[in-house]
């Protein structure tokens, strides 16, 4: 069997709003969407690594690095509420309509620092194991379990998960003694083209778990998440992809549009 044709797509759009401009804002020497190219041409497993972004700027910033920007996102799929298979259909139907086709993409979100080329090498041996997968995503242990989460109903509020014990509930439960529950993360997801396809969605619906180790999984959404990315990275506690660019110029840096 021959080997699966395999492009990485990383969403980059502009208008963030709890961390302003985080694409391209600079950690470590880099903005922030330098270490998930570097990651992705490190693992030397995509043809090419291609950024969707609906901005002039992060698009000049992800050609400096050495990404592919050959299209510009529509406003209309890069809203705040945009699900992904907006963009995900726009940027495969656009690289087809230039001959381009694959049979995998993965989605590498640069939100996600400390994933680098091993963990995507990681996610692909698992991927490619896995017969009759439709795609593969990456997880992690719950932190805070869903059995311990409620839904306000009026004055009164009730478990968000019905169906567990009742002698005692799972919300009175310790955290140990409850069944072993796992979240997604932003660090990577990969699938077949044709599961775009054939099922209108990124998924599918059999989906392999990858588990996350470490800071892979980390993810900045926050403020908070910020300057705790920068703590791991100054202490020594996370390594960055390596980046052999020059760094984009502070001056180059400019408000997406």
């Amino acid at each position: 069997m021959s080997t699966p044709t395999r492009v990485a797509l990383i969403p980059a759009r502009a208008g963030s709003k709890r961390v302003p401009a985080k694409n391209i804002r600079v950690l470590a020497g880099h903005p922030l969407l330098a270490y998930s190219i570097a990651a992705a041409r490190q693992s030397g497993l995509f043809s090419d690594v291609i950024v969707s972004t609906d901005a002039t700027a992060i698009a000049r910033a992800a050609a400096h690095y050495g990404a592919e920007v050959p299209f510009l996102r529509p406003q209309e799929l890069a809203g705040d509420q945009s699900p992904d298979i907006g963009w995900v259909t726009h940027a495969l139907g656009e690289l087809e309509r230039a001959g381009r086709r694959y049979d995998c993409f993965s989605v590498l979100r640069p939100t996600s620092p400390f994933r680098r080329a091993d963990t995507i090498l990681r996610a692909w041996q698992r991927f490619a194991a896995a017969e009759g997968a439709h795609s593969l995503r990456a997880v992690e242990r719950c932190r805070q379990h869903p059995g311990k989460m409620w839904v306000l109903d009026g004055d009164r509020m009730r478990p968000l998960l019905a169906g567990g014990p009742t002698t005692p509930p799972w919300h009175s439960m310790p955290y140990q003694s409850l069944p072993q529950v796992y979240v997604q993360n932003a660090s990577l997801e990969i699938a077949w083209c044709r599961t775009v396809s054939e099922t209108g969605t990124i998924a599918g619906t059999e989906i392999v778990p990858f588990l996350t180790e470490g800071f892979e999984g980390f993810d900045v959404n926050e403020p908070s998440d910020w300057w705790y990315a920068e703590y791991l990275v100054t202490q020594g506690e996370a390594a960055l992809p390596p980046v052999t660019a020059e760094p984009w110029r502070v001056s180059m840096v400019e408000t997406p549009r």
